[in-house]
């Protein structure tokens, strides 16, 4: 049928015609906080962590999940996450990006959903809300070899991994796919959820000022170090590193104070507003 107007065709227009399906919003908080050593003469060690949601209704009871929830008929798409984050963890006004959607027909069990996902990036020593009760930080170690990745979760009570296989899909461009081999503790597709959200951090971590995200308003250069080397996962040697960093702090006239430890400069992000 032809129309002659736009007006004609949404009065003619039939919504229950086409099949329907809902929209969620997943969101990846990433944090690195400082883990206290026995010895107070040594550095405090960094730790990369996650935060995760105990579920307390099906599908998937007592599985842990990424905070999330489903998108308002009538809400903006960059408000959803904002929204979540604030009922689910009481966290607001902290680092959020857009990471990917989600759409594999089984990925719940309920009905056809598609979830886009978010990455979202706090200071975990300087968080002055209190998570939901269903909340918990899980210290985060990864190790790949021969294309299995192995991600460790531990939040000091309760210890869990997972693996994902990543298969070569577009030798040119060196693009993967991503198949959970193994997976007993986290809800839906969240595991490769979660490895999406790593490997951008990791990739945007070395070309943008992303990081300071994390980290407090003074710090000292080997802690802005620890914090890279422990997102990157590896060591990096010093005048490489601060290389990288050199144009990106200020040095104050401020310093470190403590009994065992060499007094050392703080530090600021230039751009800080």
């Amino acid at each position: 049928m032809e129309y002659k107007s736009e007006e004609e065709f949404l009065k003619a227009y039939n919504p229950n015609e086409f099949e329907r399906l809902s929209l969620t919003t997943d969101i990846i908080i990433f944090s690195v906080s400082d883990e206290q050593v026995a010895n107070y003469r040594k550095t405090s060690k960094k730790r990369f962590s996650i935060l995760l949601v105990k579920r307390n209704t099906y599908p998937f009871k007592d599985k842990y999940c990424l905070p999330g929830g489903f998108v308002g008929i009538n809400e903006n798409l960059e408000d959803a996450p904002i929204r979540v984050l604030k009922n689910e963890t009481n966290l607001q006004n902290i680092y959020l990006e857009q990471l990917y959607t989600y759409g594999d027909v089984h990925r719940d069990p309920r009905m056809r959903i598609i979830s886009t996902s978010y990455m979202a990036l706090i200071d975990k020593n300087k968080l002055n809300e209190k998570i939901s009760k269903d909340a918990s930080w899980f210290n985060l170690d990864i190790e790949e070899k021969n294309n299995i990745v192995t991600i460790y979760l531990d939040n000091g009570k309760e210890h869990f991994s997972f693996k994902i296989k990543k298969i070569l899909k577009e030798l040119t461009t060196d693009r993967y796919k991503y198949e959970i081999i193994e997976n007993e503790h986290l809800a839906f597709d969240h595991a490769l959820v979660i490895l999406a959200g790593i490997e951008r951090l990791k990739n945007k971590i070395e070309y943008t000022d992303i990081v300071f995200n994390m980290m407090p308003k003074y710090f000292t250069l080997g802690e802005l170090q620890q914090v890279y080397e422990v997102i990157l996962g590896k060591k990096l040697l010093d005048p490489a590193f601060r290389r990288i960093i050199e144009k990106k702090v200020l040095k104050t006239d401020k310093m470190t104070s403590g009994e065992g430890h060499r007094p050392s400069y703080l530090y600021i992000y230039k751009n800080k507003e």
